[in-house]
C-alpha cells in the first residue's frame, strides 16, 4: 500500500470482522491445525477452559474482562510455540432458563404445568437453539481465539453421560444420600437451592421481643414462632443453668382460633436445651429453635433427637395447616402482620425495634427465601472438602491474587452437605428410578475441565493450566471443579486460578441494568472497536483492586491505536516496501543502542508481569515504552537520521512491538503486520515472539 493511500486514522469497523474471519479460516484456533513447522507434534501444550456462560446470558463487562485476560494468555502462549487449547461452551443454567421461559409463558397466560414436562423441555431446547449461542458470538466480537470446533454444551449427549457417571459413582461410594433436611427454598422458582446460590440483601426491618414465659426472646421472624419446638441456651450460660433439660410453661396465641375471632391465649410447654449455637452475648442469650424453617435450627435438632419438627410454611410460601386455622393460607408477610397484632393484643410483645439486617434471596430471581424441611438429595462434603483444601494448601494449585485462598478455605472449613437436587424440569435428571428431580447446575459444571474433553483429548489436555474467574464463584465453581477433578481424574484440573477484578460503576457500586448503571461492552465495541475496549478493560485491571469503570480509558486506548497506526505511516515511508528479514540489528548510533536496550527491558518486564498475571501492569509498561521511549524520543531522532542502521532499528522495534502488543490488541496488530514488509511471514497470531 502506498503511503498516500494509507488511511490517516484506524477505523476498527473497516478491519475487525475481516480479520476475525481470516483467523477462523486459518484453523489456527484449533491446536491440531497449527502449522507443524512452528508447532511440532511434541510442542508443549497449554490449556484453558472458558467458564461456560449461561445460554440465557449476553456479554457483560465481567465476561469481557474475563475473556480478554484469557485471550491474552492464549495468544501469548500460542506465539511462544505452545499448542494452545482454549475450549469454549455454554451452560444449560436450569433456574435461569426456567425463569426466561416461564416469563414467556406468563405473557401467554400459562404456566409450565399447563404445558407439562415434555412440552416444556421441547420449548427449552427450541429456546437454546435460537438464543443459546448469542454470547459466544459476542465473544468473537471481542477477539476471543477459542477453538470453536470443540464448543461444548452441558446438555450434550456425551456430557450427560459424564454427569450420570459422576452421580452413580458418588452414590455407590456412599457420598450421595436422600434425606429430609431443612434447605433454602425459593417459592418463586419452586425449588431448593444450595447455600452458595443464596444472596443477601440489606433491608430495614423490625426486631420483635416476644415473651416466652419467664424469658424474652428476640426474633425478626415472629411468624416462625408457630414452628418452635424448643428453646436453646449456651451450655456455659449460668443464667439459665437451672432451666436446661426442663420444660417451661409459656403463654402464646391459640392458633386454632378462627381469624374472625379475637386472639385467645394458650398455655403450652416447651423444652429448654443447651447448645453452643446459642450466643450468650446476643439479645437475651436464648434462641428459639424452629427446625423446619431455619437451617442452623435444623442442625441443632439433629444434635438433640428429642427436639421435634413442625412445618408451618409450605412450598408456595403460605402458612400450612400445622400453623393452625388462624394462619393457614396466609402468605408469610400476612402471617407476620397477623401474629404480631395477636401477640400485641395478648400483651406478649415486650417491644419492637427498627432493625437493619440481611435477608436471604434467590440469586436468580431475587425472591426472599424460606428455609423449609424438604426431602432432597445431598452430597456429603466432609471428605471432598478435605481433598479440595489439600490441593491448594499443598501448593499444587495457586490462587492469584493469593488473598482469595482465605475465602476458599473458609468455605471448605464450614461447608455443609451439598443439596444437589432441584425441583425443576430443564437439566440433568437424577438417574434414580422414581426421582423426578434434576441436579443442581453446578453439579454438572463442576465436571467442566474433563467432561468437555472427548476421546484422546482427555489424555492430552487434562490437566489444564489455568482458569480465570470472578470471585463470586470461587466456591460455587472453582472449589467444586477441584475436588471433582481429583476424584474422577486422580489429578488437579488446573494449576493456577486467576480471580479478576469486579467492574463497578465510577462511584464504586455494583453495575445494574435495571438501575441503568450497567455498561454494555457491545456498545463500547460498536463505538470504539474491540481493541480499544480490551485496552480500557486491561488498563484498569491493576492488581487485586476492583475497577471503578471509566470510559475515558477506552478513549485512551483508541488514541493509542491511532498512535500505533500513525507511527507506521512514518516508518513505512522511511524503510520502503522491500521485504526484509526481521532480525535484531547491531547499530552503532547511541540512540539506536539505547532504544534496543529499552525494548529489552520493557519486554522482559512485560513477560514477568504476565507470568505473575498482572495484566494491567504489563500493558502500562509496554504502553510507556512505545509511546514515550519509541515514539516521543526515538522516532524524533530517526527523523533527523535516515541511515540504514536507524531504518533497521525502526523496523525491528516496530515489528517486534506488534508481536508483544498482539495478545492485548490483536486486531490492529494483525492488520498492521499484514502491511509490514517481513519475509516469509504468516498471520501474526502464529508468529514467534522472538525475532
Amino acid at each position: 500500500m502506498k503511503i498516500e493511500d494509507f488511511p490517516k486514522s484506524y477505523e476498527p469497523k473497516d478491519h475487525e470482522e475481516e480479520i476475525y474471519r481470516a483467523w477462523e479460516t486459518s484453523g489456527f484456533f484449533n491446536p491440531d491445525k497449527l502449522p507443524e513447522k512452528r508447532y511440532p507434534k511434541n510442542a508443549p501444550l497449554y490449556t484453558a477452559m472458558l467458564p461456560p456462560p449461561n445460554i440465557t446470558g449476553v456479554l457483560h463487562m465481567g465476561h469481557a474482562l474475563n475473556a480478554t485476560i484469557q485471550d491474552i494468555l492464549i495468544r501469548k502462549k500460542r506465539m511462544e510455540g505452545f499448542r494452545t487449547l482454549w475450549l469454549p461452551g455454554t451452560d444449560h443454567a436450569s433456574i435461569a432458563t426456567h425463569n426466561v421461559i416461564e416469563r414467556e409463558l406468563k405473557k401467554e397466560g400459562k404456566t409450565r404445568f399447563d404445558l407439562g414436562r415434555e412440552k416444556f423441555l421441547e420449548r427449552a431446547w427450541a429456546w437454546k437453539e435460537k438464543y443459546g449461542d448469542i454470547i459466544l458470538n459476542q465473544l468473537k466480537k471481542i477477539g476471543a481465539s477459542c477453538d470453536w470446533s470443540r464448543t461444548r454444551f452441558t446438555m450434550d449427549e456425551n456430557y450427560q453421560k459424564e454427569v450420570e457417571t459422576a452421580f452413580l459413582y458418588y452414590y455407590k461410594k456412599g457420598l450421595i444420600y436422600r434425606g429430609k433436611r431443612t434447605v433454602n427454598w425459593c417459592a418463586r422458582c419452586g425449588t431448593s437451592l444450595s447455600d452458595l446460590e443464596v444472596e443477601y440483601r440489606e433491608e430495614n426491618g423490625k426486631f420483635y421481643y416476644i415473651k416466652y414465659g419467664p424469658v424474652t426472646i428476640g426474633t425478626v421472624r415472629p411468624e416462625t414462632k408457630l414452628g418452635d419446638t424448643a428453646l436453646a441456651v449456651h451450655p456455659n450460660d449460668k443464667r439459665y443453668a437451672d432451666f436446661v433439660g426442663k420444660k417451661i410453661t409459656i403463654q402464646t396465641v391459640d392458633p386454632a382460633t378462627p381469624r374472625t375471632n379475637p386472639p385467645h391465649l394458650e398455655n403450652i410447654e416447651i423444652m429448654i436445651i443447651a447448645d453452643e449455637a446459642a450466643d450468650p452475648e446476643f439479645g437475651s442469650g436464648i434462641i428459639k429453635v424452629t427446625p423446619a424453617h431455619d437451617i442452623a435450627d435444623f442442625e441443632i435438632s439433629q444434635r438433640h433427637p428429642n427436639v421435634p419438627t413442625r412445618t408451618v410454611i409450605g412450598e408456595k410460601g403460605r402458612m400450612t395447616r400445622e400453623a393452625g386455622a388462624r394462619y393457614e393460607g396466609l402468605t408469610v408477610k400476612e402471617a407476620r402482620e397477623q401474629i404480631t397484632k395477636d401477640l400485641q393484643d395478648l400483651g406478649l410483645i415486650e417491644k419492637i425495634e427498627e432493625y437493619k439486617h440481611n435477608i436471604a434471596v434467590c440469586a436468580r430471581c431475587g425472591t426472599v427465601l424460606e428455609p423449609l424441611l424438604s426431602e432432597q438429595w445431598f452430597l456429603k462434603m466432609d471428605e471432598l472438602a478435605k481433598i479440595a483444601k489439600e490441593a491448594v494448601a499443598s501448593g499444587k494449585i495457586s490462587f492469584h491474587p493469593k488473598k482469595w485462598e482465605k475465602i476458599y478455605f473458609e468455605w471448605l472449613d464450614n461447608t455443609r452437605d451439598w443439596c444437589i437436587s432441584r425441583q425443576l424440569w430443564w437439566g440433568h435428571k437424577i438417574p434414580v428410578e422414581g426421582s423426578e428431580d434434576i441436579l443442581d447446575t453446578w453439579f454438572s459444571s463442576a465436571l467442566w475441565p474433563y467432561a468437555t474433553l472427548y476421546g484422546e483429548d482427555r489424555t492430552r489436555f487434562y490437566p489444564g493450566n489455568v482458569v480465570v474467574s470472578a470471585r463470586d464463584i470461587i466456591n460455587l465453581w472453582i472449589g467444586r471443579m477441584i475436588f471433582s477433578g481429583i476424584e474422577f481424574m486422580n489429578d488437579i484440573p488446573f494449576r493456577d486460578v486467576i480471580i479478576h477484578a469486579t467492574i463497578l460503576t465510577k462511584e464504586g457500586k455494583r453495575m445494574s441494568k435495571s438501575l441503568g448503571t450497567g455498561v454494555d461492552p457491545m456498545n463500547l465495541i460498536e463505538k470504539y472497536g474491540a481493541d480499544a475496549t480490551r485496552f480500557g478493560l486491561v488498563w484498569q485491571a491493576m492488581g487485586g483492586q476492583d475497577i471503578h469503570w471509566a470510559e475515558e480509558h477506552v478513549v485512551a486506548g483508541k488514541k493509542f491505536l491511532n498512535k500505533l497506526w500513525n507511527s507506521w505511516r512514518f516508518i513505512s515511508g522511511q524503510i520502503g516496501s522491500d521485504e526484509r528479514a526481521l532480525k535484531r540489528p547491531e547499530p552503532h548510533a547511541p540512540s539506536a543502542i539505547h532504544i534496543l536496550d529499552s525494548f529489552d527491558t520493557a519486554t522482559k518486564q512485560v513477560d514477568l508481569f504476565i507470568e505473575q498475571y498482572e495484566f494491567g501492569h504489563a500493558l502500562h509498561c509496554f504502553y510507556d515504552f512505545y509511546w514515550h521511549d519509541f515514539c516521543d524520543i526515538f522516532i524524533e531522532e530517526a527523523k533527523k537520521d535516515n541511515s540504514p542502521e536507524m531504518q533497521e532499528t525502526l523496523f525491528y522495534i516496530y515489528a517486534s512491538s506488534l508481536k508483544f502488543l498482539h495478545p492485548f490488541i490483536p486486531f490492529i496488530t494483525e492488520q498492521l503486520w499484514s502491511y509490514a514488509p517481513v519475509k516469509d511471514k504468516t498471520l501474526l497470531m502464529v508468529e514467534s515472539l522472538s525475532a
